[in-house]
């Protein structure tokens, strides 16, 4: 047996019956030789983890665009905080942790620069409108490695692509058709909200938007007053009542739930849609409008011509302003758009 196979094996020995197994993968889009050393699913966490877009996160705005202190997220601390929380509720259930991962450290590959503003943005410009968690699954399948993608698993890309859950949607308890087929793919959608929901707070309080205060009271008496207490409530009531529930998916009490998605709805309203929060987003929607005319009148020097011929021009201004970085996209446009004043050669 090859060092793969015994780990396969192990795998089929510790894990839940319920776990994804990775000797039982559902295969890749196109058919490859399997590594020697690593399962399938360790496979996909190390190219995602390798890839350029992975790299791009640290540059993209998770709330607060631009911000000038140490301490704030980005989308990058974000993916890892998602990946911590889910790996660590995967690990008590038995379940597959590289197969968890890969899904957590993939979610936003697809993300905007200028977080849900410019997402928001896109989705206006863009006929047929502009969904990070396809571009996430675009990127992975086509646009990584000069356009041959990085051939995940199925279970990762099916995980990456039923990830999201919007302003309204469940972390947990979704019908069928919209969360993912493995229970990793679920602990991914759920760590999530755990992750944002208290990282953010602590954005918004760092950068005076909010005070401990100000958070709805009977929230933080069901979930705790500190972000490490609701991380450690909401994480152990996922535990337990997905093994109270036979591990047939991913579930949260009724009170803990209700508290989480209240506090989400608090943070739309007090720190997402907050006037001086967004302010710097309106310019940063101008910049993207900008962009998207202007790329499109010389597509020649921005664009893949491959996916120009293949799909049309929108879907390659698509693929290139998502990718963007927040710093890239604002370079560009004073490129594009700020004259720069004439410096004359003659010496008089």
């Amino acid at each position: 047996m090859t060092i793969r196979e015994q780990l396969e094996q192990r795998e089929r020995e510790i894990l839940a019956p319920q776990a994804a197994k990775s000797g039982d993968t559902q295969g890749r889009l196109r058919p490859e030789s399997e590594d020697l050393i690593r399962p399938a699913f360790q496979r996909d966490r190390d190219r995602i983890i390798h890839c350029k877009a992975f790299r791009r996160l640290k540059h993209k705005t998770q709330v607060f665009f631009a911000p000038t202190g140490d301490h704030y997220r980005t989308r990058l601390t974000h993916t890892l905080e998602v990946s911590q929380i889910a790996r660590s509720i995967a690990k008590v259930l038995r379940l597959n942790e590289e197969l968890t991962e890969a899904i957590a450290l993939g979610h936003d590959l697809g993300h905007t620069p200028f977080g849900h503003s410019g997402e928001r943005v896109l989705n206006d410009l863009i006929p047929g409108g502009f969904n990070h968690y396809e571009q996430s699954l675009r990127i992975v399948d086509v646009l990584e490695k000069d356009g041959a993608g990085l051939n995940l698993t199925w279970e990762v890309r099916d995980g990456i692509a039923r990830h999201s859950k919007g302003k309204s949607g469940m972390p947990v308890g979704a019908d069928k058709e919209h969360r993912a087929s493995t229970i990793e793919g679920q602990i991914a959608r759920v760590a999530d909200i755990i992750a944002y929901v208290n990282h953010d707070i602590d954005d918004a309080v760092r950068a005076g938007l909010l005070k401990d205060e100000d958070l709805p009271k009977e929230r933080v008496t069901v979930l705790g007053k500190t972000s490490s207490e609701r991380i450690g409530r909401m994480v152990t009531d996922v535990v337990h009542q997905t093994l109270d529930g036979g591990m047939t998916e991913i579930r949260m009490s009724g009170p803990i739930l209700d508290a989480t998605v209240g506090l989400r709805s608090f943070l739309f309203e007090a720190v997402y849609e907050n006037e001086v929060a967004t302010a710097e987003f309106k310019k940063a929607g101008g910049i993207l409008g900008g962009l998207w005319e202007k790329i499109r009148e010389q597509p020649a020097a921005f664009l893949d011509p491959r996916t120009i011929e293949s799909e049309g021009l929108d879907a390659a201004t698509r693929d290139f302003l998502a990718g963007m970085t927040d710093r890239f996209a604002v370079n560009l446009f004073e490129q594009l758009f700020v004259p720069k004043p004439w410096v004359s050669i003659r010496h008089e």
